[in-house]
């Protein structure tokens, strides 16, 4: 199995957002990563519910929609509305994580939830039978560009050998720093989704960047 590669739209050139977004449907990349902020959960504001519809007009692979609001609950019928295919909402923000799973696939969506860097992942334990996703926040969110917090590896480790030993099948995403040297670690630690903002969209040409981490993924992947 090779891990799956998905451009962070928060890099993106939002003057021109429909070039970029044709570009990754035209590249080797598996998903959209959509970044949702309130301004409250997270120091920063992106963008609502028109642009992500604005997005899934013209994309052609899976919305990958990663929910750092507070109270996220209020909005998951509307995500599934606006054309999400995952939906993730944060450890540190959903007080009822097995009901807010429930609710995410009762309205068609994979269900996800994102862990901050100061979380431990063993918190994450008794809710994972029921994940589609785990989201390893491997910068403090809110902002791209920000260093890669090297306690990522462990954690990624860590999730991948509980997943092994309860026989579950979630996948383990990774987001924030992401580049062609930290993915090969990161894929061989048990990594299934490499998030990649900056890496993709700063690059002078953003395709081959985007086949450079796929060529990572097919390369180092493990079976798991």
């Amino acid at each position: 199995m090779q891990a799956l590669i998905a451009p962070s739209i928060l890099a993106a050139d939002f003057a021109n957002l429909q070039r970029d977004v044709e570009m990754v449907n035209s590249s080797t990349a598996d998903w959209f990563h959509i970044d949702i902020m309130d301004g409250v959960f997270v120091p920063n504001i992106s963008f609502g519910f028109p642009v992500l519809e604005a997005i899934g007009k013209y994309a052609t692979k899976p919305l990958d929609v990663h929910l750092m609001i507070t109270q996220p609950e209020r909005y998951i019928q509307r995500f599934a509305e606006a054309g999400a295919a995952v939906l993730t909402v944060h450890l540190e923000a959903s007080t009822h994580l097995h009901r807010s799973f429930q609710e995410i696939k009762n309205a068609g969506m994979q269900a996800g939830v994102a862990i901050n860097p100061h979380s431990p992942v063993q918190g994450l334990f008794e809710v994972l039978g029921d994940a589609d996703l785990v989201c390893v926040m491997s910068v403090n969110p809110g902002f791209g560009g920000q260093k890669f917090i090297e306690n990522t590896y462990r954690k990624v480790a860590t999730l991948a050998e509980f997943r092994a030993k309860e026989g579950l099948s979630f996948k383990i995403e990774i987001d924030g720093g992401v580049n062609q040297q930290n993915a090969v670690q990161l894929v061989e630690a048990g990594a299934d989704v490499l998030v990649a903002g900056n890496f993709v969209f700063s690059a002078t040409e953003p395709l081959p960047a985007i086949a450079k981490l796929r060529e990572v993924a097919v390369r180092n992947n493990p079976s798991h």
